[in-house]
Parts: C-alpha cells; sequence; structure tokens
C-alpha cells in the first residue's frame, strides 16, 4: 500500500519533469509554450463564460418552477408499472446537464436512502453511466465556436438514454429491487 502511495505522489511531478526535459532536448522553449497555453487557457475559460451562466440560469428556472416535479409526478405511474422508482428520474434528466449538479442529488439519495440500499445504488451506477453531454456540447463547442451541434447532441442524448436504461437492468439484475 505504501508503494503505490509514494508512486502516486511522485508520478505527477515525474511526468511533468520528463515533459520538461524532452522539450528542452528537443530545442523547444518549453517555458514560453507553457505560458501561452496558460495565456490560450484563460482565454478560453473567459470566452465559455456566457455559456456556462446560460446553462445554469436554465436549470436553475427548470427546478425552482416545479417543472421537474411535476415531470416527476406525471411520470411516476407509468415508471411504477415497469418497476422503476419515479425518484431517480430528477437525477436521469439533470445528469447530461450538470455533472455538479448531479452529483449532489446523487449524495442526497444515497444520505436518503443508504449507499447499499437500491436507490443508492442505481443513483451510483447511473452517476458513472451517463455523461454531462449538454455541458460538454455547450461549453467546449461553445468554446471553439461550433454552432451546427445537432448530430452531436442526438447521439450524446441517445447514449445517456442507452446508460440510463442499462444503469436500471444492471442494478435491478445484480442486486434485485
Amino acid at each position: 500500500m505504501q508503494f503505490i502511495s509514494m508512486i502516486s505522489l511522485w508520478l505527477i511531478p515525474m511526468i511533468i519533469g520528463f515533459i520538461l526535459l524532452y522539450g528542452t532536448f528537443k530545442k523547444i522553449p518549453t517555458y514560453e509554450s507553457f505560458v501561452e497555453g496558460g495565456r490560450e487557457g484563460i482565454k478560453i475559460a473567459i470566452s465559455i463564460i456566457p455559456f456556462l451562466v446560460g446553462m445554469l440560469v436554465a436549470i436553475s428556472i427548470f427546478r425552482a418552477s416545479g417543472a421537474l416535479d411535476f415531470l416527476v409526478d406525471f411520470l411516476r405511474p407509468g415508471l411504477q408499472a415497469i418497476g422503476v422508482p419515479a425518484e431517480i428520474v430528477p437525477l436521469a434528466i439533470i445528469r447530461p446537464i450538470s455533472g455538479t449538479a448531479a452529483l449532489g442529488m446523487t449524495s442526497d439519495m444515497i444520505a436518503t436512502y443508504g449507499p447499499d440500499s437500491f436507490m443508492g445504488r442505481l443513483a451510483s451506477v447511473l452517476q458513472g453511466s451517463t455523461d454531462t453531454t449538454l455541458y460538454v456540447l455547450t461549453v467546449y463547442f461553445g468554446a471553439v465556436g461550433i454552432k451546427k451541434m445537432g448530430d452531436a447532441l442526438k447521439v450524446g442524448l441517445l447514449a445517456d438514454l442507452v446508460g440510463i436504461i442499462v444503469s436500471i437492468l444492471v442494478v435491478t439484475l445484480f442486486f434485485g429491487m
């Protein structure tokens, strides 16, 4: 165990040192390249702020308006008929939008139902099986100026839907209701 701790402690500094030595060997101005990368990083961070603010405002409005609760209540009878707990719907909806909000919801579900409960396991598997599709599209596509993201959105949301369905199936199969 101590060996692994030592490796994890020294691995990143060793990688950085290797990159610097390799760049120096190849006669690349490593410090100047680092500074230029930092400058570009700051420009990108500033350029994505409007996209982040817009997405966060939309999430807040969706949750505060009661639309999320209405949707869950509307879907509850159908989900109960197929054996899916309706309490997972908010996480399934928020996960493609915001990883941080989804992590907070997962933490709340684990605190409420327990980590070894069906809901705790389902929330954990769903959290790890889906991606923040809308966040990725908004931030990364917005940062590089891509305007047409229709196909990427469809594929990303389809992948999220498959992740949600498979999460429910796997947790039900391995842990039961």
